[in-house]
């Protein structure tokens, strides 16, 4: 089983957060029309944040491996949520650059769809909450 940590502290800052990964340090905050300063991508942005850099890391490992010439992989990612419909929607945008037949290109589509982070996503995920 893979395991992932991540820990977020916030004190009385609005709404500037601290956040450690993997041993590296992020900030989160809020726009300023929800009462933040922008300090950083706001959660739903560094949910985007997480699927684009997953894609496009496992298209250069992919490619990389299958000595391609993917010169340059550009993924951009857009997350809409409809509350009242309780539907959440992402958008995936890839823009490959380099000598790429047609049949690589249909190749690394699907490969993207297998990166961990979408993977995730598109399956069912249960989320324990506690009280330490």
């Amino acid at each position: 089983m893979e395991k992932e940590t991540a820990r977020a502290t916030i004190d009385q800052s609005r709404y500037k957060t601290q956040i450690m990964a993997g041993g590296h340090q992020l900030t989160a905050d809020e726009s300023v029309e929800n009462g933040g300063s922008n300090l950083g991508p706001d959660p739903s942005g560094l949910l985007a944040s997480s699927l684009a850099a997953c894609t496009a890391i496992t298209l250069r490992m992919y490619a990389d491996r299958k000595e391609w010439d993917l010169q340059k992989a550009d993924v951009s990612v857009l997350v809409t949520r409809d509350r009242a419909a309780n539907i959440t929607h992402i958008t995936r945008e890839i823009d490959l650059k380099g000598n790429l037949s047609e049949d690589e290109q249909a190749r690394l589509l699907v490969i993207a769809n297998k990166c961990p982070i979408h993977q995730i996503l598109s399956n069912q995920i249960e989320i324990e909450t506690v009280i330490v």
